[in-house]
């Protein structure tokens, strides 16, 4: 306020370019209030995740697509979550042709890769349902958000489940800690994209009653 005072009384003879400095004035003043950048924003949205850091290490490439849209910012959590599942699974895979793998160890990864093709389907739904809330208000909103939801929670749970036939020290090895490394960080981006999709549910709700 005190730039448009000084040049109110500065300008006052010019009417013209008192004008102009005027709307300048106004803009810097509206400039200063806005928002901040978009990776401040995804840093900022990243803390009600449980695993920020990496959220943000995610996410952060991608600031020039999300900008500073809630609705971005969940669809591109979701693909970063399927792209690594996908990779998982291929990864998974490919342990099941180590050498010296035991049976016991490659019925497990061939139950993980089970798990894990029903994470990456679940996710792929995720992201087609999200895409359609573009123009969905009211009721329409809320059962396309639900189906997001409940499909992103059930994902997270394949990927869980995945790690189950790894249980117990006698499947202790090489191929265990390989595998169990690639499906924790899947299941924590998945987990973030989740936390992230709940989010933009609330606040759609909350601005939308």
């Amino acid at each position: 306020m005190e730039i448009i005072s000084f040049l109110f009384f500065k300008d006052m003879a010019k009417p013209v370019s008192f004008l102009t400095l005027l709307s300048f004035a106004l803009y810097l003043v509206g400039t200063a209030g806005s928002a901040s950048s978009p990776t401040d924003f995804i840093k900022s949205s990243c803390k009600a995740t449980r695993y920020p850091e990496l959220c943000v290490g995610c996410l952060s490439g991608y600031a020039s697509v999300i900008q500073r849209n809630e609705r971005r910012l969940a669809l591109t959590a979701l693909s970063v979550s399927l792209a690594r599942a996908r990779s998982a699974a291929a990864f998974v895979t490919k342990m099941t042709k180590v050498r010296g793998i035991k049976p016991r160890e490659y019925q497990a990864a061939k139950d993980c890769i089970e798990n894990m093709g029903d994470s990456v389907d679940r996710l792929s739904q995720s992201v087609r349902e999200l895409r359609r809330t573009g123009r969905a208000v009211g009721r329409d909103f809320l059962w396309h958000m639900s189906n997001v939801q409940t499909w992103v929670s059930a994902a997270l749970t394949d990927e869980n489940t995945c790690l189950d036939g790894f249980a117990g020290h006698l499947m202790d090895g090489n191929v265990k800690v390989a595998i169990k490394r690639r499906i924790n960080n899947v299941a924590q981006v998945t987990s973030n994209a989740l936390a992230l999709v709940d989010r933009f549910a609330s606040r759609h709700r909350a601005r939308n009653p």
